[in-house]
């Protein structure tokens, strides 16, 4: 497009009635091409592209308080298509987010700065989630969503009102991510979602018509959206598109027909805006043509005034709903502020150390799948703020109970998701639950299928959220379903996840107790990793002590000075506990240490973890490959557990099969005395 075709465009689409919008554009434009080109780095054709739709967006529509970022009745605005981030950072610094500074716009891309190259979650107020994986950012507004209408339910419009604006890209609407995230938002009618689709037509390789020809407007009338498309560059335009999908009761989207990299003389609407700066001749040929004549991180005074002047105007609805929140009954005004901070009701601590005490003396030879059930149960009754689901597999991951009651597009009021066949979306919507505030989410699916949704689990740990992932048939002891569905290698790649809480649990007291650490870390996502088969009590005397809280501990002492200490998780601790007296009758005193979480173990003092290790010979036995266990053997320590795949048989028969027995234990423990 040459700087002629440009101007023609631009004075075309000034169609809104306010033009100096159109200069609150450039603003970010010129803020965002001039970061991206002081850090030699990023993508300025994007923020370029889509700086008019999003200038209409949040001088008109979003409800916003620069000075109260975290207000709960906000509305949330998600920029899926994180690799413009400059974007989402020139808006913070317009409208007037204090620890958004021209200097953190300067320092673009640099250590240390809250203007990452993709937007981070806790960087900076304003940032609503972590983004730039994509196609993630849309399925978490999704959860965002979710939860705004799970709170209006229990709140009413007074609290709760608000939407949840996406600016999507081409990407994000490739991952395969976005057909899950669209087709469960269009089954529950999230009608205060709205998605404008930045629809530029290039990719990074060059024209998106390389790779994918679908009709998306198709594809999201078919998932039951409303769906408009409009001139992305039409400031009325692209207002009426929103103010009408406002007014639907259904998921929008607006399809925003934007040229990437707008403005710019020889580069605008070519791959060539996409991921690299534009250069300073080619930005110096944008400011002529678009009539921008400040100097590099310099806005206008009357244009940055105006800009601020729309951040300040959410203030009054702010303070308007503080209001209400005030005049609320105290006991509804306290549960509002209590949940809106994920605190947990009181009393749930002890009634699960009632539950666990209960387990203890009853020694049921549960599954710990049954067992995770059986402490839902308990928790359920009391904390409100868990929201549950499962990715259609409730009945065998044992995560719904009688205390469950199912949400649907007709009934907000529930506790149970149906996520459907949807491991990666359920994640992800969970990470938008979670990061909306006032929802604990938990979901469960086979373990195996992390794999499934492992990119939003790594970001639940990167954004430090509170997702409990319940994960069962945890190894080749779920059986006849054979080696697609036995997880060999799936804990040791979890554990690998920084930040993120692996638990195998041994039986029904351990499982209480990894609830409770689950529950307890607000800042650390959980995993729990499950049997499919029963597994005995092997914890039949009560403690109120959590035992779990330290990773490992020594389950069972030596009878004498210890020569052996045998180390397990999960369903291996009743194995090693048969090794034990195997080797204590023959005359080798044996220590048992169960450790649930190798991670929590891990930040324990070297006092602590050598003493339970101990000294002499060691062997640790897990159902999983080897991955791991090295720094807890030493250089003569054993392994007993899988080197390879699984198979199809009864889960007995493969224990015997693959060598994981009591007898395979005491040989590998013999061979070190």
């Amino acid at each position: 497009m040459s700087p002629d075709q440009t101007v023609t465009a631009l004075q075309d689409s000034r169609s809104a009635p306010a033009p100096d919008l159109f200069q609150m554009a450039n603003a970010i434009r010129f803020l965002s091409a001039d970061a991206v080109q002081r850090a030699n780095s990023g993508h300025p054709g994007m923020p370029m592209g889509m700086a008019d739709a999003a200038t209409v967006l949040f001088t008109r529509f979003l409800k916003f308080d620069p000075s109260a970022p975290n207000w709960a009745d906000r509305d949330r605005f998600v920029l899926s298509a994180g690799h413009g981030s400059m974007l989402l950072y020139s808006l913070l610094y317009l409208t007037g987010y204090e620890d958004m500074t021209i200097d953190e716009i300067r320092n673009f891309r640099q250590l240390g700065s809250k203007t990452a190259g993709h937007p981070e979650y806790g960087h900076a107020a304003g940032i609503e989630v972590t983004t730039g994986p994509l196609g993630q950012g849309l399925a978490m507004a999704v959860g965002l969503a979710l939860a705004e209408r799970l709170r209006n339910n229990r709140y009413g419009d007074g609290l709760v009102d608000h939407y949840t604006y996406v600016i999507a890209g081409d990407g994000c609407l490739m991952e395969g991510i976005s057909h899950e995230a669209i087709s469960f938002a269009g089954h529950m009618g999230l009608g205060k979602l709205i998605v404008l689709f930045d629809d530029n037509s290039i990719s990074i390789d060059g024209g998106t018509d390389l790779a994918v020809s679908d009709d998306q407007a198709a594809r999201f009338k078919s998932s039951g959206w409303d769906v408009r498309t409009v001139d992305g560059h039409d400031h009325g335009a692209v207002a009426a598109a929103i103010e009408a999908a406002r007014k639907t009761d259904r998921p929008s989207m607006i399809a925003c027909k934007t040229t990437i990299g707008f403005g710019a003389p020889t580069k605008a609407g070519t791959a060539s805006t996409h991921g690299a700066p534009l250069g300073d001749d080619e930005i110096a040929g944008a400011r002529e043509a678009l009539g921008w004549s400040a100097e590099p991180f310099e806005v206008p005074e009357d244009i940055l005034a105006a800009w601020r002047g729309f951040g300040s105007r959410g203030t009054a609805d702010h303070n308007a709903w503080a209001g209400r929140l005030a005049a609320a009954d105290p006991e509804t005004r306290a549960n509002f502020e209590r949940r809106s901070l994920g605190d947990l009701p009181a009393g749930w601590e002890e009634a699960l150390n009632a539950h666990k005490k209960a387990v203890s003396e009853e020694a049921p030879g549960w599954a710990t799948r049954k067992a995770s059930g059986e402490a839902l149960g308990v928790l359920l009754d009391r904390i409100p703020l868990l929201i549950g689901g499962s990715a259609d597999l409730t009945g065998s991951v044992n995560t719904k109970t009688g205390s469950s009651t199912v949400i649907s597009a007709e009934d907000f009021s529930g506790n149970y998701i149906h996520y459907g066949v949807r491991e990666f979306g359920m994640a992800a919507i969970m990470n938008g639950l979670a990061l909306h505030g006032g929802v604990v989410p938990y979901g469960g699916t086979f373990l195996v299928f992390a794999d499934y949704m492992r990119p939003a689990l790594r970001l639940s740990a990167l954004m430090e959220q509170r997702v409990i992932y319940v994960l069962t048939h945890d190894s080749i002891g779920l059986g006849e379903d054979g080696p697609t569905h036995q997880p060999v290698e799936t804990l040791a790649s979890l554990r690998a996840i920084p930040n993120l809480n692996v638990f195998r649990p041994a039986d029904g007291v351990e499982t209480a107790e990894c609830w409770a650490l689950a529950l307890s870390t607000p800042s650390t996502p959980s995993v729990l990793s499950l049997t499919r088969q029963g597994v005995p009590t092997v914890r039949t005397g009560h403690t109120d002590e959590n035992l779990s809280a330290r990773g490992g501990y020594v389950l069972a002492e030596a009878d004498g000075e210890r020569a052996v200490t045998l180390l397990a998780t999960g369903s291996e601790v009743g194995l090693a506990l048969a090794a034990r007296e195997k080797l204590q009758a023959g005359g080798h005193p044996t220590a048992v240490v169960s450790m649930p979480c190798a991670g929590l173990f891990d930040r324990q003092d070297a006092g602590y973890r050598a003493e339970v290790l101990g000294d002499g010979a060691r062997v640790a036995v897990e159902a999983a490959v080897s991955l791991g266990w090295e720094k807890y053997l030493g250089p003569t320590g054993r392994f007993v557990g899988m080197s390879g795949f699984g198979a199809s048989a009864p889960a007995g028969d493969l224990y015997v099969h693959f060598g994981i027995t009591a007898e395979a234990v005491v040989a590998a423990a013999k061979e070190q005395l």
